[in-house]
């Protein structure tokens, strides 16, 4: 087709010489090899692109970490997706991302995402990590269980509602011990704690476990039990999921096999990084560590809290801890909103 297209082409290449000279007829041809060109080359095939997954992240929060490395290692594309992931500054900007669907799934904690199917608005809820917490002291502090923290001063990050701190609450509860009256309850923002853990403002932190690991790194402060403990404590499996990735249930009922493709991508990322200590040194920038006791700490509790796909003992234990926070068992997280991962 070509051929004959050139050899058409010629008379009128010959006409333009004679009558206008050499220029014009340069000016056809790169025309007319700019449209051959175009027309050669095969329209994109649709089909063949690959579906597109898009996360809202904190640009500092732990999930970016682990995010980073997928794409790096470009584990999205191996297993047949393209990940998309858009930073924001803070926790309520990526909440309102995924609430308005300007964005496919967003990282939230299951009591977000109770609160948020009992308004009617429900989500899939894909492990994330099992990290809940600690409770930090100062290095030469007497409190080493939840008995010692009546009738002191505790800091507790996230507020009242913390599941953290409902924890704590639920297991001093069963001690006889109402924490709300036999403790001084200061809420802050976790920098703040740590500032003033260190000043002595504080007897105790009720907060998460990224915060506590710098603290601890700091050489000053110690873990007096984390809050995993507490689950034991209460007949509930230690590795809970409290932190996972969140889907409308709307989106995942019709993108099944991308959030399958996320959960496998999202699993052999996690297996890298706990394998492999090398994959963090790119991660470090993303780390804000100031010095690498911290970058440690902080890299040994990422992969302490990684998520193992949820059996159905574990999506009965987190229902059950819903229960224990002060959920009404008649708005209760069905189990069909837990992502259970397939072969």
């Amino acid at each position: 087709m070509m051929r004959l297209t050139l050899l058409l082409a010629l008379p009128v290449l010959r006409a333009l010489t004679a009558l206008h000279g050499v220029t014009a007829a340069l000016a056809l041809l790169v025309l007319f090899g700019c449209a051959t060109a175009t027309a050669a080359e095969p329209a994109e095939d649709a089909g063949s692109r690959l579906p597109v997954l898009t996360l809202s992240v904190l640009q500092f929060g732990t999930a970016h970490w682990g995010l980073e490395h997928l794409q790096r290692r470009q584990l999205d594309r191996a297993h047949g997706f393209e990940l998309k992931v858009r930073l924001v500054a803070d926790l309520p900007a990526s909440r309102l991302a995924v609430s308005s669907g300007s964005v496919d799934g967003a990282v939230a904690d299951l009591l977000w995402t109770q609160a948020r199917y009992a308004a009617g608005t429900p989500f899939v809820y894909l492990p994330f990590s099992s990290q809940i917490g600690e409770i930090v002291v100062a290095s030469d502090s007497t409190i080493d269980q939840v008995a010692d923290l009546a009738g002191k001063r505790i800091g507790v990050a996230g507020g009242p509602d913390s599941l953290g701190w409902l924890l704590v609450q639920q297991a001093a509860r069963r001690q006889g011990i109402d924490l709300g009256h036999a403790a001084d309850i200061q809420y802050a923002a976790p920098p703040l704690l740590n500032q003033a853990l260190r000043r002595g403002q504080v007897d105790a932190l009720v907060t998460y476990w990224h915060f506590a690991a710098r603290l601890r790194a700091e050489g000053d402060s110690r873990s007096a039990f984390a809050l995993d403990d507490l689950l034991q404590a209460l007949g509930l499996h230690p590795d809970l999921p409290v932190l996972g990735y969140v889907f409308p249930q709307a989106w995942a009922g019709q993108h099944p096999e991308l959030l399958g493709k996320f959960d496998r991508a999202l699993r052999q990322s996690n297996s890298e990084l706990a394998a492999t200590p090398a994959h963090w040194d790119a991660i470090r920038p993303l780390m804000r560590a100031e010095d690498d006791a911290v970058f440690a700490a902080l890299r040994d509790g990422f992969v302490a809290g990684i998520a193992e796909p949820l059996d159905a003992e574990r999506v009965s234990d987190l229902r059950r801890l819903l229960t224990l926070s002060g959920t009404d068992p008649a708005q209760l997280l069905p189990e069909a909103l837990f992502f259970r991962a397939g072969p």
